[in-house]
């Protein structure tokens, strides 16, 4: 039997390896709301460690809308919250048809806590055709506090 022992308190990587879409030249962006000083490129360009977070709290959405359908392999999302204990949820869904309807990929909590675990890192292989649009929707604070939604980074693949 191979065994290998990992820390719990190894920190999260600054990017995820692999071939990754510039989604700069293939898709547009649309979100809910913005902070001036994290806006979406600072997520999903390679290069900006800040991330996105929300202009307001509660529940937000990022839809990545491609130019082409796309045949999509795997999603990289990496979330941090350092400052406030939370459970925070988000739901990754992708559409074939310009958003006319939907299909969930993945629906996922996550108890952030300051004092322990303050990342959440999802690598989620799939084998998805036609996408059109990828949606990401994130409720920050499921006890809907005025917690603000965030993400370090995502990668399309």
């Amino acid at each position: 039997m191979k065994k290998r022992i990992v820390p719990t308190n190894v920190e999260a990587d600054s990017g995820p390896e692999g071939d990754w879409m510039d989604l700069e030249t293939a898709a547009e962006v649309e979100i809910s709301s913005e902070d001036p000083n994290h806006p979406i490129e600072h997520a999903l360009l390679p290069g900006n460690p800040s991330g996105w977070r929300a202009g307001q709290p509660g529940e937000q959405t990022i839809r990545i809308m491609f130019a082409e359908p796309r045949t999509i392999r795997r999603i990289w999302i990496h979330f941090e919250e350092a400052q406030v204990e939370r459970t925070h949820e988000f739901v990754l869904r992708w559409s074939p048809d310009n958003g006319q309807t939907y299909k969930d990929i993945v629906r996922q909590q996550w108890n952030f806590s300051p004092s322990g675990m303050h990342y959440e890192t999802e690598n989620i292989y799939i084998d998805l055709n036609g996408v059109t649009t990828l949606e990401l929707n994130i409720k920050p604070d499921i006890s809907d506090g005025d917690a603000i939604a965030s993400l370090a980074q995502m990668r399309v693949g």
